[in-house]
């Protein structure tokens, strides 16, 4: 009778700490899930959007603890806890993400794991030149600049080529996450140009004056700074290639521009369009050495597929526009119509 009375008080204290034992789990457990699906804490001082950096190959622990000391999750230990018994813990990707207020801890795992990262971007207009373009990418504050500008032998080395890479990078506007530097941009340009240019060269006319893809990416960018109307760039492209069909010389302002550099302070002169440069095309042969600009699809496409008309002039109406000549004698009557105002 004592032993079963002894056994029986044995087995109401091991039922009595198991209730405690379940009841420290039950509450545990409760706590991991709060911590778990707790809206994150974003300062009320962040800027919007607010944005944390993982970095490359910083642990998963030092992750978690920076989480935790910003007070942005309650817990640093059941974060952890739970994104290595989903073995997510070695899935997250670098990167800037953005967090907000309707995320929990669980989103911003996804979030991390998915690699849904903040893209900052960088927008580079068609007709700019590269100089003008890697100005720009340096000025990004959040691009590294690597690349001397002044250095034709560096640029040379991004673009693969002997020469000034001048037109060879694409005008776009390019997403790209902190810390990249000019030169993988530039990389990334070149070859969207080239594929583009590809593209486009294997959608050709037929019967056109070029001998390879790049003399066409050059007129390319003498019709992107020509004009800025899109229904406009075949008939130019149109006139250009019936003057090198006729070895009449192109006679472009913007050539003689490009030409001059950095002499050129916006008033070109008679002088300036009998200078000889190689890329004055008032007093060469065909088309200059490279092109002058970074022109877009648009440019490429239309001096690809020109609109072939008769036209060989063409002078700016002062509104955007251009008006369209066969003879010279039009042309000369149009230049004093609407570039001097002189009325028949």
């Amino acid at each position: 009778m004592m032993q079963l009375l002894k056994q029986t008080r044995w087995q109401k204290r091991l039922l009595f700490w198991a209730y405690i034992i379940l009841a420290c789990v039950i509450v545990r457990a409760a706590f991991f899930y709060q911590h778990l699906v707790a809206t994150l804490q974003i300062p009320a001082a962040a800027e919007s959007p607010f944005l944390f950096s993982v970095d490359s190959g910083q642990s998963f622990t030092r992750l978690s603890e920076r989480l935790e000391a910003a007070g942005i999750i309650d817990s640093s230990f059941d974060f952890r806890l739970f994104a290595r018994l989903s073995g997510k813990a070695q899935q997250v990707q670098a990167g800037e993400y953005v967090l907000d207020t309707d995320m929990n801890a669980l989103d911003l795992l996804e979030k991390m794991v998915s690699g849904d990262i903040f893209y900052r971007q960088v927008s580079i207009p068609e007709g700019w030149t590269l100089a003008q373009a890697l100005r720009q990418l340096q000025g990004h504050p959040n691009i590294e600049s690597t690349i001397d500008l002044q250095n034709v032998e560096q640029l040379q080395s991004v673009f693969g080529t002997g020469f000034y890479p001048e037109g060879l990078f694409f005008p776009d506007t390019y997403n790209f996450s902190n810390g990249i530097s000019d030169r993988e941009l530039l990389e990334r340009g070149a070859v969207l140009m080239q594929s583009v240019l590809d593209e486009e060269w294997q959608n050709r006319a037929v019967g056109l004056p070029f001998e390879t893809a790049y003399d066409a990416l050059i007129l390319a960018s003498i019709v992107e700074k020509e004009t800025g109307r899109a229904d406009e760039r075949p008939l130019i492209a149109g006139v250009f290639v019936n003057r090198l069909h006729n070895n009449m010389r192109l006679q472009t302002d913007p050539t003689v521009i490009y030409g001059l550099g950095d002499r050129f302070t916006g008033d070109l002169t008679r002088a300036h369009l009998q200078e000889v440069t190689p890329y004055n095309t008032y007093r060469i042969d065909g088309l200059p050495p490279t092109p002058i600009a970074l022109p877009g699809r648009e440019a490429i496409a239309a001096v690809l597929n020109p609109d072939m008309t008769g036209y060989l002039y063409f002078v700016a109406k002062g509104d955007g526009s251009h008006y369209f000549s066969t003879t010279l004698e039009e042309h000369n009557a149009a230049v004093a119509r609407y570039q001097l105002g002189i009325e028949e």
